[in-house]
């Protein structure tokens, strides 16, 4: 062999031994060190889950009542995996069932087509669930219909019968609250995604229906339960070999709110009473909020918004048409913890507290002039007229604007006038956030907003954010506008430049508007029942709560949420105390006198502010009244606002009294506690009781708000009830 044949030879064989060494180590890799990963893998391709929600917890109100409750349903299923293996893939099968259940059959071939697969409609109609799992074809089949079905199986292979559980809404006292409650709807592919690759049995799945809104949304683990999940065994093929494991559902537990339900009810009514009375008036009253808040522990007795909806509707999905209508009349939104509006008079309490910690002398005079000319600016009364020289406690009574825009031209020059910067002194302002303002509640509801507090610091971090949109306005000019308005683009350049050059300056005007709640000032009406509910409890600003426990099915009481306080107001208890005794003359002889003309105020006296907020271009002043009562006792705050619905005293006012004497029993001049919506005349303490079947029971002596007793059976008492699209 010549030595260019061995050296071919070594080298095949050092190439052989190298592809020998890959391959071994490959497989010592794969059978080894990865064994376990595919041997999990390869297991779990022999196993499917099939998942069954759990029934839904309840929502009662502070008695026992069901704000949301569950009833049974017939529902119709086909199992998918039974059906294929039909000669004819179930075509025959599906005839004979949509002629029973009187539905097209295509309707229900749609929905046994798994979504995204080719010809499937969208969801809900598509099937976005386990194919190993049973699919609704129908709800709210009749009972015959049911057993005739049954009594045929041989005909109906795959087919069968089953009770769900379906959301209803049962309105005790035709009651709405669906702000507070909320909704359920299709669970996202966002939350999806945050669960990652989890494998937990009680994790979403496409199939699941979820809270969007309300207490629905922010409790929703809670009320969600843990859904029965079976794990299946199943071949190459596809079809079931046997059941690995069977794991119970758990219910889902109960909410127990603050709400009453009797007079969420009357707050509800009383705010339409003040919309149509703001449009008798010529106004256009488009929207409003109401808010009954217990100054003693901050716990929400009712909650209003309007426009509102009927939260039925979203049972098994809205259709196009009803959404648009949600849309377009903005009814989703909820006015009292989502909407910003100017407070207008009604902040006056809070520049109070910033002169009282100023060292200005509360029981002095002040002079009230019907205007106040400061620069080239004209600054006017508006619910009021010229009073000469009065105290601060009777310019709370006639809401004297030119008194406080007095007070807040002494701080600002104090401060450095046109010479300060943005660390200056801002009294107002620092009063406004110690009341809460500017910051979110903590409310147990989704989405609230935080507001903003008209400042020096808002001021500049507002020019930050517009200062280039505002200096590129002001060298353009407004082109468009001009062709149509020049004048107007010559006004819209004018502020621009000013804007863009110093737009970040707290101004002498900034300081005056905000004295009196106008300006870049935004509240939420929760906020501002937040603000009256801690001058009356002495300053304590409590964080405000709907729910106060939650319990399981059985009764037992898994969490009770206690008071929590916030924060305290900065400011002396002498000023505080000036307050409470300043705001029962609002009510007694000033602009809150007129709704309470004939009121029991030796009895039950009422502290209050009247406020009507001017707001920008042609809209009407947004009306509010806030107050506590009994002012010498304070038990509750009630504030309501209507969005253009002119003055506080005239459109809002006498809807809160009638809030009023539904919580104090008053008929005339006669006050009975026994007439009062709360039954003993306070909110409950004791928490219901629930049966051990899970219903709850309403205390005797407690209105049900039903024609019949609502706590025999929640799931059956009457409500708004929708026909449910199959999920």
């Amino acid at each position: 062999m010549t030595q260019r044949s061995t050296l071919r030879l070594l080298i095949l064989g050092v190439l052989v031994g190298s592809m020998l060494l890959t391959l071994v180590g490959r497989l010592f890799y794969l059978q080894i060190l990865s064994g376990n990963t595919y041997r999990v893998a390869a297991k779990s391709n022999t196993m499917r889950e099939v998942a069954t929600p759990a029934v839904r917890g309840l929502i009662l109100d502070q008695a026992g009542r069901p704000l949301v409750a569950n009833r049974t349903s017939l529902v119709v299923t086909i199992d998918r995996v039974t059906l294929q293996r039909e000669p004819d893939k179930g075509k025959a099968v599906i005839a004979k069932l949509a002629d029973i259940l009187d539905i097209p059959a295509e309707q229900i071939s749609d929905r046994l087509k798994t979504c995204g697969d080719e010809g499937a409609k969208p969801p809900p109609v598509c099937w976005n669930g386990s194919p190993y799992q049973p699919i609704p074809i129908a709800r709210d089949v009749k009972t015959t219909t049911a057993l005739e079905l049954m009594e045929r199986r041989i005909e109906f292979p795959g087919v069968t019968a089953r009770l769900d559980a379906i959301r209803i809404y049962p309105a005790p006292f035709n009651v709405n609250a669906a702000h507070v409650l909320g909704y359920l709807g299709p669970v996202t592919e966002d939350q999806l995604a945050k669960q990652g690759d989890s494998k937990k049995f009680d994790r979403l799945r496409r199939t699941d229906v979820v809270g969007r809104s309300g207490l629905e949304a922010e409790y929703d683990k809670t009320l969600r339960g843990k859904p029965a999940v079976t794990t299946l065994e199943v071949d190459t093929s596809g079809r079931v070999t046997g059941t690995l494991n069977e794991r119970p559902a758990m219910p889902g537990n109960y909410l127990v709110t603050t709400i009453d339900a009797e007079l969420q009810s009357a707050v509800e009514e009383q705010l339409v009473l003040a919309i149509q009375r703001a449009q008798a008036q010529g106004y256009p009253g488009d929207s409003g909020a109401a808010v009954v808040v217990d100054v003693r522990n901050g716990n929400i007795l009712a909650m209003a918004s309007y426009p509102t909806y009927d939260p039925a509707i979203w049972v098994g999905g809205v259709t196009k048409k009803q959404y648009k209508e949600l849309m377009d009349s903005d009814s989703l939104s909820s006015n009292a913890i989502q909407g910003l509006f100017a407070p207008g008079s009604t902040f006056k309490v809070i520049s109070t507290a910033a002169a009282g910690k100023d060292g200005f002398n509360l029981y002095g005079d002040y002079k009230c002039p019907n205007q106040l000319k400061l620069g080239t600016q004209v600054f006017r009364n508006f619910e009021s007229a010229a009073y000469g020289s009065i105290s601060l406690s009777r310019a709370l009574e006639v809401s004297c604007n030119t008194v406080f825009y007095g007070i807040a031209d002494r701080m600002w020059l104090q401060a450095g006038g046109p010479n300060a910067n943005k660390d200056s002194p801002d009294p107002i302002a620092d009063a406004a956030r110690s009341f809460g303002l500017g910051q979110r509640t903590g409310i147990d509801l989704p989405g609230e907003s935080a507001g903003r507090v008209s400042s020096r610091e808002f001021k500049v971090k507002n020019w930050e954010e517009r200062k280039e949109t505002w200096c590129k306005n002001a060298v353009e000019g407004y082109p468009q506008t001009r062709k149509t308005d020049p004048a107007l683009a010559d006004y819209y350049t004018a502020l621009d430049k000013e804007n863009c050059a110093d737009g970040f300056r707290w101004r002498e005007g900034d300081a005056l508007n905000a004295a009196i709640g106008q300006g870049d000032t935004a509240v939420t009406p929760l906020q501002m029942a937040m603000v009256y509910a801690a001058i009356a409890n002495g300053g304590k600003v409590y964080q405000p709560r709907v729910v106060k426990a939650i319990m399981s099915p059985d009764g037992t009481v898994v969490k009770e949420f206690k008071p929590v306080i916030k924060d305290r107001v900065d400011a002396p208890k002498s000023t505080i105390s000036f307050l409470r005794q300043a705001l029962p003359g609002v009510t007694e002889a000033g602009s809150g006198k007129e709704p309470f003309a004939g009121f029991p105020l030796d009895v039950i006296p009422v502290a209050s502010k009247t406020g009507s907020a001017q707001v920008t271009g042609n809209k009407v002043a947004t009306s509010w009244f806030a107050s506590y009562a009994p002012a010498n006792d304070p038990r509750y705050a009630v504030v309501m606002m209507v969005t253009q619905g002119g003055t506080g005293s005239r459109t809002s006012g006498p809807s809160v009294r009638g809030i009023y004497e539904a919580l104090f029993g008053i008929d005339g001049t006669t006050v009975d506690p026994a007439r009062s919506v709360l039954i003993g005349g306070a909110p409950r303490k004791e928490l219901p009781r629930v049966r051990v079947d899970g219903t709850p029971v309403i205390p005797p002596g407690q209105r049900s708000g039903f024609a019949a007793d609502a706590g025999a059976d929640p799931g059956s008492v009457p409500g708004r009830v929708s026909q449910e699209v199959p999920q």
